[in-house]
């Protein structure tokens, strides 16, 4: 198992280099996409721009979706101001308290990029009072392009306009005892788990005991991602998505976390029990918990009226949709109990 976690944490360290904020996912499904063609599949995009792909499996009449994400967090120009600076709006949860200061890239329609960095606006402390004080809102914060611009004409005169995408620096780091640092592990460390998961199937010659797809789809983030694009013979759909590490919930780290509710509810009893039976079985360190602030892909599919069962699991991650940290043991307990769920 050891080489397929090896894969997982050296294909998700390519693929968070990759920007990829919800809506401007295209760079992140291509080398998704080729990733599983050069294991010997043929994945296809949808017309939203998710990639689907048949793993194969012994039962053809009784599917199983697993289901992960691509698209991140992230931001788009609002308005240029007249000093040239950039008023943003956040693309899904980017809260503005933990991406101050942060380094961020301008992408124009025409194909341009341009660095900036999102501050406070008047960010000098010698110069502004108010800095301590200020609530830190897309209001009273401004992205500031490594241009020498002065009005919104300069800016204009760049190709930048209302509407582009501006993508954060994930600041990825692997440490030697196996940490995982990062912004947007949320979700591209289970897209590449379901990745690793492809290609052990693929090199062991393994065939699941029912059908197998993966969904790694492209507008999670907002909440509609899982709604569309589910094959026919689909009667069970997991998404492996992050586990939440926090107070009050037992996961950490380096366990799978398997949920048992979340916001919209709870996840299907005997998905959940056969879930913690195999985690026990295979000493799978485990967590079951209830994410009082979460949606998951399952859940847009059970809204656009899905009659399917559904599940979810994910390696644990601390500090969501802010700085994360995981660690390598919870993927490779993510990617084990997927390995026994779908072929022991």
């Amino acid at each position: 198992m050891e080489k397929y976690t090896d894969y997982i944490i050296d294909t998700a360290k390519k693929l968070l280099a990759i920007p990829s904020p919800t809506g401007f996912t295209h760079m992140a499904a291509n080398f998704v996409k080729k990733e599983l063609e050069g294991m010997g599949y043929e994945p296809v995009l949808t017309r939203k721009g998710a990639v689907l792909c048949d793993l194969g499996g012994k039962d053809t009449e009784h599917g199983l979706l697993l289901a992960a994400h691509m698209d991140t967090l992230g931001a788009m120009v609002a308005q240029i101001k007249s000093n040239g600076r950039l008023k943003l709006t956040n693309v899904g949860g980017l809260n503005p308290n933990n991406t101050e200061a942060e380094n961020c890239k301008v992408y124009t329609r025409d194909g341009k990029c341009y660095d900036a960095t999102f501050q406070l606006t008047d960010a000098s402390i010698h110069v502004n009072g108010d800095y301590s004080d200020t609530k830190r809102t897309y209001d009273t914060m401004e992205a500031l392009l490594d241009e020498p611009v002065h009005s919104a004409e300069d800016v204009g005169k760049l190709g930048i306009m209302a509407g582009d995408f501006v993508c954060f620096d994930p600041r990825t780091v692997v440490t030697k005892n196996g940490y995982i640092k990062s912004r947007f592990l949320d979700d591209k460390l289970s897209t590449c788990i379901l990745l690793g998961y492809a290609k052990y199937l693929k090199e062991e010659q393994v065939q699941p005991k029912r059908q197998v797809y993966i969904l790694i789809t492209s507008y999670e983030e907002v909440g509609h991602g899982g709604a569309a694009s589910i094959p026919e013979n689909v009667e069970e759909m997991i998404s492996v998505d992050m586990g939440c590490v926090g107070e009050g919930l037992g996961c950490d780290e380096t366990m799978v976390s398997i949920c048992a509710k979340d916001s919209m509810g709870p996840y299907d009893y005997q998905v959940v029990s056969r879930m913690v039976e195999l985690a026990k079985e295979q000493s799978i360190g485990f967590a079951v918990d209830i994410y009082p602030h979460y949606g998951s892909d399952v859940d847009a599919a059970l809204k656009a009226g899905y009659d399917i069962r559904h599940g979810l699991i994910g390696p644990g991650v601390y500090a969501s949709h802010g700085y994360e940290r995981s660690h390598r043991i919870g993927a490779e307990n993510t990617f084990r109990l997927l390995c026994a769920y779908t072929v022991a």
